[in-house]
């Protein structure tokens, strides 16, 4: 009885290390397409869909700048992303190899056959706790990816791709949070009207949206640095 146990827990260690050798390799495939993209400057349409928030649509001009340098400028008004835009901009998520790849199976996103991967960071100070990536593992295209972080919740964003998806660049984004775990940036006030603190509560537990359309991308033409500061 004990030799068989042995070798089912053999056979079982064999086929984790495998599902996660083999997860890893996908990982690092979307990485080396996300590599192509030393720096970008795109334009787009932002539309922000939070109860408690009142924003019109409005122009955006994005900055991303490898390793992790990411600026969304808007045209007036106020913007609700989070700091850094590390769930819009999901290349973040694995610009470094300090996680650890876990295989959670499979999932169809807009009709599209998706792997469900884990990552788990290694480090125990990062302020990701937990990225679940949903690949196209035919196009090497992340098509949805959910992030868990310490300070601001659970974010949620969902990617189409269209003429720029050779650099692994969506034509859309749609971002989505818990309002109620979002800690809003310095500067926004929160517009009630009238309403009452209970309604306002219940305001905050409803979920946020922020939408952006891109029209296009200037790719690898170099960033200044001074765009970040």
């Amino acid at each position: 009885m004990k030799k068989v146990f042995i070798f089912l827990f053999t056979v079982y260690y064999s086929l984790v290390t495998a599902y996660s050798q083999d997860v890893t390799e996908l990982i690092n495939k979307v990485k080396a397409r996300l590599d192509k993209v030393n720096d970008y400057t795109a334009t787009g349409i932002l539309k922000t869909d939070v109860a408690f928030i009142k924003a019109p649509v409005s122009k955006v001009v994005v900055y991303f700048k490898k390793p992790d340098h990411f600026r969304l400028v808007k045209n007036g008004g106020i913007s609700v992303l989070p700091k850094g835009g590390i769930s819009v901009n999901v290349g973040t998520i694995i610009s470094t190899n300090n996680f650890t790849a876990l295989d959670a199976g499979e999932a169809t996103i807009n009709n599209i056959k998706t792997r469900i991967v884990k990552l788990l960071p290694n480090d125990e100070n990062s302020d990701v706790v937990l990225s679940t990536l949903y690949i196209d593992e035919t196009n090497l295209l992340i098509r949805r990816a959910i992030t868990t972080t310490r300070e601001n919740g659970t974010y949620e964003v969902t990617m189409s791709y269209g003429k720029y998806a050779d650099y692994a660049l969506p034509d859309k984004v749609i971002f989505s949070f818990n309002a109620k775990d979002y800690k809003l940036p310095k500067g926004i006030t929160l517009d009630f009207d009238e309403e009452k603190p209970s309604d306002i509560e219940r305001l905050k537990n409803k979920k946020g949206k922020v939408e952006i359309d891109y029209s296009s991308y200037n790719i690898n033409k170099g960033v200044d640095d001074g765009v970040f500061k």
